[in-house]
């Protein structure tokens, strides 16, 4: 159990604690742009040249991505509560080395078993380095003054699409897709390992603590019912967009040249966002800037529905500034309702119904997609509203404990 004594020093001296913080944001910021680049951000360029290499359907790469995603869900909570007990350092460092070894299998990947290994495997990867095991390291670190370098990683790894997609294609056009998979295995060893071994501090007497350690009682209460909701119906957007927002942009009406730029625009926007948030906002508490957050998607929905695919590249700088903003209030609001204690274990718990939501968005909005064509983004923006009225159902003073 954290102190909170501890707890309440390190969220009054946030802003003198910031030099100090420095280091571990660029570290993780550093980490977190690999691993997600080398796992989440792989099957958009890596699909159909292994499926076309292996005989098979690209489908199936994405089922057993979809699947990576099911196992890291299921791991969240038990990964949560290891943070808790030992902190990020060794949890991280094991992440380095599963997707390493998923990444490895992946390019030696003969057949669909072999394929699928090496994809469970990059979930267990997943499930212990991508941003609820950084959040969850930071509160253990920090406590309630992890608000400022949660920000501060993410400001880093939204960048992670837009480094790893144009190295991943390079990869595939001088070296070919496998040796392009064991590049990004060797960078997970050689870079992200040391780093999150080296720079992450020990926590101490976490021996002690293991072996002390009684399975917290955390009760799925109101709060984490309505935090879970409203992350998964979030998630379920950004998983579908992902996937098909440039063929939403043209059944809009858009050009593929419109829908392609406008796609580029999401990154950008995001990061834009994340710096509003990290200076504007962070005077309020995160509740306020979660709910603008889940408004942004269905403004530029309701804009490109009016003026059509002509205001794509409006629709995308909504979204992906609402998004950007998702990411943060992920780990933020948590922290800022339940505090530091079990927060990491808190995380897992919470976000394992948004990994789910993600995984099966890709194909549920396919389906949807081809029934109903742009009239698509009616539901995706329900889920957005449906994530900002249960937000406003949350009751934002802690309870005494």
């Amino acid at each position: 159990m954290q102190d909170r004594t501890v707890t309440r020093r390190q969220k009054d001296n946030s802003g003198e604690m910031s030099a100090r913080q420095l280091p571990i944001i660029l570290a993780l910021g550093t980490t977190q742009t690999l691993a997600w680049a080398s796992s989440y951000y792989l099957p958009a360029i890596l699909a159909d040249p292994i499926a076309r290499d292996l005989g098979i359907s690209s489908n199936w790469i994405f089922a057993a991505f979809s699947g990576s995603l099911v196992i890291s869900a299921l791991l969240g909570p038990r990964i949560g509560r290891q943070i808790d007990l030992v902190g990020g350092r060794s949890v991280l460092s094991i992440s380095s080395l599963a997707i390493a070894g998923g990444l490895v299998l992946l390019g030696l990947s003969t057949s669909i078993p072999v394929l699928t290994a090496a994809w469970l495997l990059l979930g267990v990867g997943m499930g212990y380095g991508l941003y609820d095991a950084a959040f969850g390291a930071l509160g253990r670190l920090y406590g309630e003054a992890a608000r400022r370098p949660i920000t501060g990683i993410t400001l880093i790894a939204g960048f992670a699409s837009t480094v790893g997609w144009p190295l991943t294609a390079l990869g595939l056009a001088h070296i070919g897709w496998r040796d392009t998979c064991f590049a990004w295995a060797a960078a997970n060893i050689l870079i992200g390992l040391p780093i999150n071994w080296l720079m992450l501090p020990p926590i101490a007497g976490a021996k002690a603590v293991v072996a002390n350690a009684v399975k917290p009682h955390v009760p799925i209460d109101r709060p984490m019912i309505l935090l879970a909701f409203t992350f998964a119906a979030a998630w379920t957007v950004t998983g579908a967009m992902a996937a098909h927002f440039p063929r939403i942009l043209e059944a809009v009406g858009a050009t593929h040249l419109e829908a392609i730029a406008a796609g580029a625009l999401i990154g950008p926007a995001q990061v834009i966002a994340r710096i509003v948030e990290a200076g504007l906002l962070s005077r309020y508490h995160p509740l306020v800037s979660t709910r603008l957050a889940c408004l942004t998607h269905p403004i530029g929905a309701a804009i490109v529905g009016v003026i059509g695919g002509g205001a794509a590249s409006v629709f995308a700088v909504f979204h992906g500034a609402g998004n950007g903003i998702l990411t943060i209030s992920r780990g933020t609001l948590p922290l800022s309702i339940f505090g530091a204690q079990n927060y990491a274990y808190r995380l897992g718990i919470i976000g394992a119904p948004a990994r789910m939501a993600q995984a099966a968005a890709p194909l549920a909005f396919g389906l949807l997609i081809d029934m109903i064509g742009g009239r698509v983004l009616i539901v995706s923006s329900a889920l957005s509203l449906a994530a900002f009225a249960a937000l406003f159902l949350l009751n934002t003073r802690r309870a005494e404990e």
